[in-house]
């Protein structure tokens, strides 16, 4: 029974020395001055939209800016090709798709439209003489 005590009071002591070291460690770190963020300049809100939680929502982004630098960078014209990933340039090598003629759209979406399009740039020529 003694045995137990003793070990309590040697637990109780050993956990109390470990919380003031931890304490003194926790208020060393909160007297160091932190290094404060740049704030952000408060832009008036605008109207995007008369839904006044999405007008919110789209003031927060534009004037976030996060999204401007998404995936690794700012995408402009010259990095166009990434975002688009080929996929036009794979579009025009494939075959088109053809719907089943049993389809009632079938007429309109299988249509050949070449020579539509060959009289339209042809009256577009009279009209504008390009």
């Amino acid at each position: 029974m003694k045995k137990k005590k003793t070990t309590r009071q040697i637990i109780r002591q050993i956990v109390r020395e470990e919380v003031a070291m931890a304490i003194k460690e926790v208020i060393t770190e909160l007297k160091q001055p932190t290094e404060s963020q740049p704030t952000k300049p408060i832009q008036e809100k605008k109207n995007f939209s008369k839904n006044s939680v999405l007008n919110d929502v789209l003031n927060e982004t534009a004037t976030d800016g996060d999204w401007k630098t998404l995936g690794g960078g700012e995408f402009t014209s010259d990095r166009m090709n990434e975002l688009v990933g080929g996929q036009y340039g794979d579009m025009m090598k494939s075959t088109p798709q053809q719907v089943p003629s049993s389809d009632p759209m079938s007429q309109f979406v299988n249509k050949d439209y070449r020579e539509v399009l060959k009289r339209t740039e042809e009256k577009q020529q009279q009209k504008y003489g390009k």
